[in-house]
């Protein structure tokens, strides 16, 4: 599917982002105005195993990219040779290759094909424990504790649980980088994922090899990191020559036609918010997981929240990232459990929509302000940590509370759980903004984007829930274009990545925390949202 939004112009010079999140590759085909003139999806298939294994293929991405970027650029109807630049942001996925850039099996499926290791696999639990055991001192700047969604558990567990894949591998990417690498062959890896996702120390331009050597990774040092990246650049950086002749032809490009390195798909959301004042506004990426990255001039350290990482998202900043491991797809497994769900459905499909925006839409439409929805959920509380808490506790053993649900099976009762489930997301966002704010990092606004938040009505439950003004930027699309920005510096089209966030990303409307007794309603939530994730620890402690 294409949309196309305008009509390109004789002579005029386009940008390509290019997003892959986890269930889809997207191109957004981007005039200089940073309007996008027509964008193309193609699903991708994630692999689901017993013992929280979650894995893709590289190669049916890249095909998915190259379909999507083929799409666009003919549904805009530019002249390929009028793109002067390509962005790539990807999840924060684990792509092992072997020699001459053969994927290499990860898990017990012994299918070379899947060769990544998701960001949501939870395999590496017990490797990041480990880790973190060990206490070394680059575990500072990730917010006290490694994840196992990061990429050094999971290098952890190939190497005690598939030694002859690690053994083989010649590469290991974080998938942005392989996109990048195959586009051009530059082995360079953005400062973006490494530090954020691997411990590099880009404030000091290094790996820590005691780190590596401490935690049974010594291998990577001893080699000099030669399969992690010896070559690592700013996000924008321009790659190599360009793209490959072979790339060139994948994408119906034109060869030499400049790559950038590139971002984790939530901090290319983060790019294309915050605009020109990135230490005022906080980036929040509100996806199937959610992302929150807040810009400081130094560094600050916040536990539990990830970071401080140097020059991960906007070159010469400092970045505190956290998030909900499970957001949107916390929303989903919430409203799975409910008996109208299935009705809900089906009328979600009739009428082309997702389940979350129809029930957004029904909350929205029982009248009154989008504000007083929140009475629906009276009595109903939702700690959605389905997946774990990744901050402010970086406790991937957290889980879900669900407290006040009665017998109900009427399609009210289901909005009143979503809007319960969408009020504990937000409490959740007010938990890291407070708990950054105690160590000095403080935000004004809160920026959204990402797909579950594109409804007004959850814009305004979240400001309601998290007492910050939430933000909409003009672009239907911002991840793409947090993307694009990227191939428009790597094209030479702005001096660098923050003159084209100022240039490129405008505000268009501004949701405000209610106040008097919404603001009081929520208050009280918040509080019961807090002491039922502590009697959630008390009763997992107590087995």
């Amino acid at each position: 599917m294409s949309d196309t939004f305008h009509t390109a112009e004789a002579g005029a010079k386009y940008v390509i982002g290019v997003d892959v999140g986890t269930g889809s590759a997207r191109a957004g085909l981007f005039d200089m105005a940073g309007s996008m003139l027509a964008s193309a999806k193609r699903n991708i298939s994630v692999f689901h195993e017993a013992g929280s294994i979650v894995e893709q293929s590289s190669s049916e991405i890249w095909s998915a990219v190259c379909a999507a970027v083929r799409e666009a650029v003919v549904a805009a109807g530019v002249d390929p040779a009028s793109v002067v630049g390509l962005g790539f942001d990807a999840t924060c996925s684990l792509v092992v290759l072997g020699k001459g850039g053969r994927p290499l099996p990860v898990g017990p499926s012994e299918d070379p094909e899947r060769d990544i290791i998701v960001w949501m696999d939870h395999r590496a639990v017990p490797q990041a424990e480990r880790i973190n055991a060990f206490g070394h001192d680059v575990l500072r700047y990730v917010g006290g504790r490694i994840s196992p969604e990061m990429e050094t558990p999971k290098l952890l567990w190939l190497r005690e649980n598939r030694p002859q894949v690690f053994d083989a591998a010649r590469q290991f990417f974080d998938l942005a980088d392989f996109l990048t690498w195959r586009a051009t062959g530059d082995l360079s890896r953005s400062t973006c994922t490494v530090t954020c996702k691997w411990t590099y120390l880009a404030h000091e331009k290094r790996w820590d090899g005691s780190y590596f050597h401490q935690i049974g990774l010594g291998v990577l040092a001893d080699e000099g990191f030669a399969r992690i990246g010896t070559s690592i650049v700013e996000p924008g950086s321009a790659l190599g020559q360009g793209l490959t002749v072979a790339a060139a032809e994948d994408l119906g490009l034109v060869p030499g036609t400049a790559v950038a390195a590139g971002l984790i798909d939530a901090h290319a959301g983060g790019v294309g918010t915050v605009g020109a004042d990135p230490q005022a506004n906080l980036a929040y990426v509100f996806g199937t997981s959610s992302c929150t990255m807040t810009s400081t001039a130094d560094p600050s350290f916040v536990s539990g929240v990830w970071g401080p990482y140097y020059s991960a998202m906007v070159p010469g900043l400092w970045l505190n990232e956290g998030g909900q491991s499970a957001a949107g797809a916390a929303i989903d497994q919430l409203l799975s459990f409910h008996p109208a769900a299935g009705e809900a459905r089906e009328l979600a499909t009739s009428a082309g929509t997702a389940l979350p925006v129809l029930l957004a839409d029904m909350a929205a439409g029982r009248g009154g302000r989008a504000s007083d929805a929140v009475r629906l959920a009276a009595g109903l509380h939702v700690v959605p940590e389905f997946l774990g808490n990744r901050a402010p506790f970086a406790d991937p053993h957290a889980r879900a509370v669900i407290a006040g649900l009665g017998m109900e099976r009427d399609l009210d009762s289901l909005v009143s759980l979503y809007i319960a489930g969408l009020c504990g997301i937000g409490y959740g966002l007010r938990q890291i903004i407070e708990t950054q704010a105690e160590a000095g990092v403080s935000v004004e606004n809160i920026v959204i984007s990402g797909g579950a938040g594109q409804h007004d009505f959850v814009r305004q439950v979240l400001a309601d829930a998290s007492g910050k003004p939430v933000v909409a930027t003009e672009a239907e699309e911002p991840v793409l274009l947090g993307a694009a920005i990227l191939g428009a510096v790597a094209g030479r089209q702005f001096a660098d990545v923050r003159a084209a966030m100022g240039e490129l990303t405008r505000v268009e409307t501004r949701f405000q925390p209610s106040d008097g007794e919404v603001s009081d309603l929520h208050r009280k939530r918040y509080e019961a949202f807090k002491e039922l994730q502590t009697l959630a620890r008390k009763l997992r402690s107590d087995g």
